[in-house]
């Protein structure tokens, strides 16, 4: 039977001499793979202490590097220990009024300039085709 790790024990290796990484519920002992590590040691120790799961997807390891992983396993991850992911939500923000003019006044000016913009058009147009 494997043996059951927290977080807080695997967080623990987040060295260049000790380091451990949990991918898909399973603890990796990968100290001795730093070295031959395609991408560099500090990618390794840069996901120690956490999910490391999505960092591995996001590379696209080949089926031999998964393959590989199995000589490096040393438990799997107790997943209570591990944070939930939480939704990224913006705070709110207040509807922006620098001049404090009323709402009233700006609807209200909203619909009466494009009907005197109108107005002065068509008065235009009307004097200037009179006049012709």
């Amino acid at each position: 039977m494997a043996k059951i790790f927290t977080l807080a024990e695997v967080s623990d290796h987040n060295t260049s001499k000790d380091c451990w990484l949990v991918i898909d519920g399973k603890v990796y002992d990968v100290t001795k793979f730093l070295e031959d590590h395609p991408g560099g040691d500090e990618v390794l120790v840069s996901s120690t202490g956490k999910d490391a799961t999505d960092d591995f997807e996001d590379v696209g390891h080949s089926e031999g590097a998964k393959a590989m992983m199995a000589d490096f396993y040393v438990g799997d991850i107790d997943s209570t220990t591990i944070p939930s992911k939480t939704k990224y939500t913006p705070p709110k923000q207040p509807h922006y009024n620098q001049d404090k003019t009323s709402e009233f006044i700006i609807k209200l000016l909203q619909f009466l300039v494009p009907l005197i913009i109108l107005g002065v058009a068509v008065g235009i147009r009307f004097y200037t085709k009179s006049s012709a």
